[in-house]
């Protein structure tokens, strides 16, 4: 009977070690959702999580600024022109203790390679820290990404998509299949 016990406390030991360890992976419950206490899905709209260093939204305010520093970002990369900013976003973020990049790409027409290589080269510099990337809804962002994705990295059409899809591509989605159909 002894035997039996040990046996049936040891099955429970691995039980609940599996079930920490699925826990632990469980992005329900891990810092995927809530950055270092941070929940962004519910500060940040639209908002977009496709890795777990990447983060991409919408237009930024000092408050979702200073939830992104809580959440431990280093970098905020903007897309947005000057004129659509409503503050000093260059100074906020500093004044939060992130880095700050801007790529003004104001709509479809600047989708072009010089500015989707310069998007590249950005992201190349900060590969590895954990990145916010904004333009007013996401959706400039998912299309410099799906850009990249078929341009620079030779992705096959329906995986450079899907990427600026997780990116939040949406109302340019017909703009960029146009664009990646032709060879750069």
């Amino acid at each position: 009977m002894t035997s039996q016990k040990n046996a049936t406390s040891a099955d429970q030991l691995d039980h609940s070690a599996a079930i920490e360890t699925i826990a632990a992976n469980d992005s329900s419950t891990n810092d995927d959702v809530f950055d270092n206490g941070v929940d962004l899905a519910v500060i940040l709209k639209p908002y977009f999580r496709p890795d777990a260093n990447t983060i991409v939204c919408g237009a930024l305010d000092d408050e979702k600024i200073v939830a992104l520093a809580k959440a431990g970002v280093d970098v905020v990369i903007n897309l947005q022109a000057d004129d659509e900013l409503i503050f000093d976003e260059s100074a906020s973020v500093a004044q939060a203790g992130m880095q700050y990049e801007q790529l003004s790409i104001s709509g479809a027409a600047e989708l072009k390679q010089l500015k989707i290589l310069a998007f590249d080269n950005i992201l190349r510099q900060h590969h590895g820290k954990k990145i916010a990337v904004h333009c007013g809804s996401g959706n400039r962002v998912g299309a410099a990404i799906a850009l990249r994705a078929g341009w620079l990295r030779g992705r096959k059409m329906d995986t450079a998509m899907e990427r600026g899809r997780s990116h939040g591509l949406t109302e340019l989605e017909d703009e960029v299949y146009k664009r990646l159909l032709v060879p750069r």
